[in-house]
């Protein structure tokens, strides 16, 4: 049973040195603080106000998983350096740490001075952006309990403001807000849409290696200006919303609100200041998820696997990570993966259907610079290749500047900064045609059924109810043998097995299903299983496929000629590739002469020969006449190299340019011969399906067999300026 890859992948080595590039920043000194700084900053006395049976704990982190360092009693001075995001750093004794703002009061407990500030209140109004609210909450911490959603433009009375917080009067509740959020005027008013006010000075707060970016308007897709370090120091003009209008160096512009600091994080000030909550959806390929974890790591706890066009709540970004809320659950995503609007909001009608799985949980990105694929996410991990520009790419994980990824078989890490998600617009010229069938794409589909197709993908579902949980991510099959199917309900298809009472599984996530019950998504033990009718259709139906660069090449005519430019074959494709290297003629002329495809025919020689590096490429010794082999037609029986020189010999193969010309004439004779000249036809051979109402002579049993083959070939097509693509895509009724 052929599931694997045989049509050829290759895997560029260039000559020429490469790098892996990465974010230099901008040139601006950094700030360091020192503790004369810490000094010089204001202080305040404040007394420690808890219940006389008491104690106030002082850490020594603003954490209250930190170390104990002291408790002080109800009425203890303490000398306060700074407050941020409800800690408060302080001095008590000769011991400095942070206790909880909350339990500190300007006067002392007890004393016949009030314990609240004297100050006269002030009337300010909420400054969100429109149809956004801003959350009064009963203490100093978003973790607090929520009193109310303030409206754009409500009217507030201040009391007192202390780091980030400002304690105010909404309508007959007290509580606290983000300061920042706060405006002296109405926004909507004549006034404009805030009071100008004096500017402050606040402090880059990204993940160390990470940079902010400074853009020239408040929107994402609007051009950078800078990017700038952690502990740039920036002055700060308003801020409006998520976004804050900055001066950095001599540059102006607008940068999120939620990484900016009151103190330089590296020095012993406090942590950023927090943002108001924004929704965004989940973006991952269909029937893909997005995992939920319990920390900013791949290393994090699984909590939950999410859904292609989930809602969740964002509350802060760190790198690469944002803090998210979705179904209950707070935990980290990877930023990436999500979007401004529902990425299937604008296609509903489509035919398509979203729920049926795509084969990987990864994303297609392109290389915007020669780059480095290398064993390990760091620049002193060895290299494995180089990948041209413009290369496409499996995404498999982005974290902390590197992206996890698979080209041609081969995984390893690249620099994040020089990935993209648009392909490259190319100089080729691409045909399309479309081949109508005479039957339906169900109707294609259960013939498929017939012949029991397979694949690897994980996703598999299971009633809450059959399993008994032995932890969140384990349990065991009860209550009887249940059916496993290939979605979250009683709509979706069996996969043709049970699981047997007792069965452990382990859980991925859990969903609501479409009848109403409690899923779980399963890990499935078998490696490959038989596919559900479902996911055979996804990979049937054209329509999933033909507007993808890449997934596209599937339709691509293998009989058709891509019209190559010799001189550019050699200089851009074969330079460097041994014994291969120059050979651009004889592939040219055994494309013409046996009716394939140049660049199928290359890549073929390419993956066989190792790059023109195998010993039956580069010339083997049989009965005394040297003969070369380059797509190993006849190597095999267990002694591939003089099973492959036999063949070579009986054919007359005794040249470079003939082993490449005479052993095209084989590979035409097999699929392409019988008229399966697309890898789609190879794999699904829909004129026999059509004709007889059978499968038959179909290359692999992997449902995703053709989709998977085509990274390689487009990698190929993308070196070259010069191509022609003739793409033949089927129609069913």
């Amino acid at each position: 049973m052929k599931k694997g890859l045989v049509i050829p992948l290759c895997f560029a080595v260039l000559s020429t040195p490469a790098f892996d590039k990465t974010v230099q920043g901008v040139s601006l000194t950094k700030i360091l603080h020192s503790s004369s700084v810490q000094a010089a900053a204001k202080t305040e006395t404040k007394y420690v106000n808890v219940d006389s049976n008491s104690s106030l704990t002082l850490r020594a982190k603003p954490s209250k998983s930190a170390a104990k360092l002291d408790s002080l009693k109800k009425g203890t001075a303490v000398l306060v350096y700074n407050v941020s995001d409800g800690w408060a750093e302080v001095k008590a004794g000769t011991k400095t740490g942070y206790v909880s703002a909350e339990y500190l009061t300007s006067t002392k407990p007890g004393s016949t001075a009030t314990t609240t500030s004297t100050a006269k209140t002030t009337t300010k109004y909420v400054n969100v952006d429109k149809g956004s609210h801003l959350i009064l909450r009963s203490k100093t911490s978003t973790s607090s309990s929520i009193l109310a959603s303030l409206p754009r433009g409500e009217k507030v009375t201040v009391y007192s403001i202390s780091g980030a917080w400002a304690k105010v009067k909404a309508g007959s509740k007290t509580g606290y807000v983000h300061a920042s959020f706060l405006a002296n005027s109405n926004p909507d008013s004549n006034a404009g849409t805030s009071t100008p006010a004096k500017t402050t000075t606040k402090y880059v707060n990204v993940d160390k290696g990470s940079h902010l970016i400074l853009r020239s308007k408040t929107s994402t897709s609007s051009s950078i200006l800078a990017s700038l370090p952690r502990g740039e120091k920036v002055t700060v003009y308003s801020i409006s919303g998520a976004w804050a209008k900055v001066k950095a160096g001599n540059k102006t512009g607008y940068v999120h609100a939620s990484f900016l600091a009151n103190s330089n994080p590296d020095s012993n000030a406090g942590t950023s200041t927090p943002v108001q909550t924004t929704t965004k959806y989940v973006n991952v390929d269909k029937g893909s998820h997005l995992v939920l974890r319990s920390k900013a790591s791949r290393s994090g706890k699984i909590l939950a696997s999410l859904q292609r066009g989930e809602k969740v709540t964002v509350y802060t970004a760190s790198g690469p990570w944002v803090k998210v809320k979705a179904r209950g659950i707070t935990g980290y995503v990877l930023a990436s993966y999500l979007s401004n609007a529902d990425p299937d909001a604008s296609t509903a009608d489509d035919s398509n259907n979203s729920s049926e799985p795509t084969p990987d949980s990864t994303v297609t990105k392109y290389t915007t610079a020669d780059l480095n694929l290398r064993k390990g996410p760091s620049k002193s991990a060895s290299v494995i290749e180089v990948l041209d520009k413009g290369t496409a790419v499996k995404v498999y994980s982005e974290e902390d500047g590197w992206a996890k990824v698979e080209i041609g078989g081969k995984i390893g890490y690249v620099s994040t900064n020089y990935l993209t998600s648009a392909a490259k617009q190319s100089n080729g010229k691409v045909t399309s045609i479309v081949k109508k069938y005479d039957l339906s794409l169900d109707e294609l589909a259960n013939i498929q059924m017939k012949v029991s197709p397979q694949t690897d993908t994980n996703e598999r579902y299971i009633r809450s109810d059959a399993i008994k949980l032995t932890s969140h991510t384990t349990g065991v099959v009860q209550n009887g043998n249940w059916h496993i199917r290939d979605g979250a309900g009683t709509k979706n298809h069996e996969v043709g097995e049970t699981l047997k009472e007792g069965t452990k599984v382990t859980i991925l996530s859990t969903v609501k299903g479409n009848d109403g019950y409690t899923w779980y998504q399963i890990s499935y033990n078998k490696a490959w299983k038989n596919a559900t009718k479902n996911e055979v259709k996804y990979y049937l139906n054209p329509n999933n496929f033909v507007s993808d660069p890449v997934r596209s090449l599937q339709f691509l005519k293998l009989t058709s000629t891509a019209n190559l430019n010799a001189t550019e074959v050699n200089q851009k494709i074969l330079a460097g590739k041994g014994i291969l290297a120059g050979k651009a003629s004889a592939f040219l002329t055994a494309a013409k002469q046996n009716g394939i495809n140049e660049i199928y025919l290359i890549a073929h020689a390419l993956l066989e020969t190792g790059n023109g590096t195998s010993q039956l490429a580069n010339g083997v010794k049989y009965n005394g006449k040297t003969v070369y082999n380059m797509y190993g037609t006849g190597a095999n029986d267990g002694n591939a190299v003089q099973n492959g020189a036999r063949y070579a010999y009986q054919h007359g193969w005794t040249t470079p340019e003939a082993a490449i010309i005479g052993g095209a004439k084989f590979i035409s004779s097999n699929y392409l011969g019988a008229g399966q000249d697309t890898l789609y036809k190879m794999r699904w051979n829909p004129d026999v399906a059509a004709t007889y109402g059978y499968a038959s002579h179909q290359y692999a049993t992997d449902i995703g067999w053709a989709y998977k083959q085509v990274d390689e070939i487009y990698n190929l097509y993308n070196l070259l300026d010069n191509y022609n693509i003739t793409l033949e895509v089927p129609s069913y009724q």
